[in-house]
């Protein structure tokens, strides 16, 4: 959309068209001065007729907004909203057609001017229908963070999204070093539908990554609702921390750029059974600090009711690595906790205060009940990069800015 100002000819007139009637605008010819003035004026020719596709007061959205001239050419189109923004969009070879890049959204008035070759304007205007469910969403990380190497960027929504290709086409990526990525479906363990974008690798420590979710005026499919506003986020990554669990052994490591930090005794869950750890790679979700824990949330009756320090959730399951002092007994020497990671109340406090959301848990052993689901915290670093692309609805991994290969820690 061309953003040059030009002088309009004093004598133009604006008309201000309902529907798809047509914008009049006015050309005027050389009144003297005989052809050379006519020539440098512009042809005198009849007024051209300018109509767009959208018009009344329940016009039709999610498609794009387009502006057409009978005769000339368009120079500049501007399709405002009432919300302040405006529908990007460009002029056709010929000139004599404009589109929006973007959709109308749903219950949004909208203003259009059109100008054409010769600076003569006119102006239209239309309101789109109320949409009958709008769809909203979540997204984490939180705008301005910084998180750990292995966190992704997740996106939840409110309602279904059965038009999941159209949806992950307006998530756009951006990183300041070209990381490569893909986006995955997954089903939320709240049940609602979760879109994910992950490196090939951890990511590089001190990438900046922001998303741009240019949603608004999308359909998200039956059942969903509309988009009725954009979104954005930005992130930087972390020092490069890793968290290594052994359940044979009872220790948990800490180390950072590849160098160990802190090793500690630990007692995970009781093998054997529905009070097993999980193995698997997690990821830190968050520090909860002190917190009640009750076993008939997790499934296990009323095995516990406690208040418990030092809580870092790993799973939306109920998996956490704390502090539980009553197990002292066991840490370094056997796994006999509820499925928790279990510390000594100095060691996980130490823990906490140097581990950071986003952090990955890389758990490995013998004694665990089976390997963390993708949509069980952040569980998708379990899948192989091969089986997380085919999760895209589009099938493609995006770089950020530019191309490149993710210079993360591996697996």
């Amino acid at each position: 959309m061309s953003s040059t100002s030009r002088t309009r000819p004093s004598n133009r007139r604006r008309t201000l068209l309902a529907g798809t009637a047509t914008l009049t605008v006015a050309l005027t010819a050389c009144s003297a001065g005989g052809a050379e003035q006519a020539d440098a004026a512009g042809p005198s020719r009849q007024s051209p007729a300018i109509s767009v596709n959208l018009h009344g007061k329940h016009a039709e959205a999610g498609q794009p907004v387009r502006v057409e001239i009978a005769s000339g050419r368009l120079n500049d189109v501007t399709v405002s909203d009432s919300k302040g923004g405006h529908l990007d969009g460009k002029v056709s070879g010929d000139g004599t057609s404009w589109t929006s890049d973007g959709e109308a959204a749903p219950g949004t008035a909208y203003s259009v001017r059109a100008e054409d070759e010769y600076g003569a304007d006119a102006e239209a205007a239309f309101t789109t229908a109320t949409p009958d469910k709008v769809n909203k969403l979540s997204l984490t990380p939180g705008n301005k963070s910084t998180v750990g190497v292995a966190q992704p960027l997740s996106v939840v929504f409110d309602h279904p999204v059965k038009n999941k290709a159209a949806v992950e086409e307006r998530l756009k990526v951006t990183t300041s070093n070209g990381t490569v990525g893909s986006w995955g479906w997954l089903r939320d363990y709240s049940g609602k539908d979760r879109v994910d974008w992950r490196p090939e690798h951890y990511w590089k420590p001190g990438t900046k990554v922001s998303l741009k979710a240019d949603l608004d005026g999308v359909d998200s499919g039956t059942g969903g609702g509309w988009f009725v506003r954009d979104y954005a986020t930005h992130f930087t990554i972390g020092e490069r921390q890793i968290v290594k669990v052994d359940l044979d052994s009872h220790r948990l490591r800490l180390t950072r750029d590849g160098w160990p930090v802190k090793e500690v005794p630990m007692s995970a869950g009781t093998p054997g059974g529905n009070k097993a750890s999980w193995r698997g790679t997690t990821v830190l979700m968050s520090k909860e600090g002190t917190i009640n824990m009750r076993s008939e949330t997790v499934g296990l009756g009323d095995a516990y009711d406690k208040m418990v320090d030092s809580s870092m959730r790993l799973t939306w399951s109920g998996m956490y690595a704390h502090a539980a002092p009553w197990n002292k007994a066991y840490f370094g020497k056997a796994n006999k906790s509820s499925g928790c990671v279990g510390m000594s109340d100095k060691d996980a406090a130490w823990i906490y205060r140097h581990v950071r959301v986003g952090d990955p848990f890389e758990i490995t052993g013998e004694d665990a009940k089976g390997t963390v689901a993708p949509n069980n915290g952040y569980g998708e670093w379990n899948l192989s990069w091969a089986d997380w692309r085919t999760k895209s609805a589009t099938s493609s991994a995006t770089p950020g800015a530019t191309k490149g290969t993710a210079q993360g820690t591996t697996r």
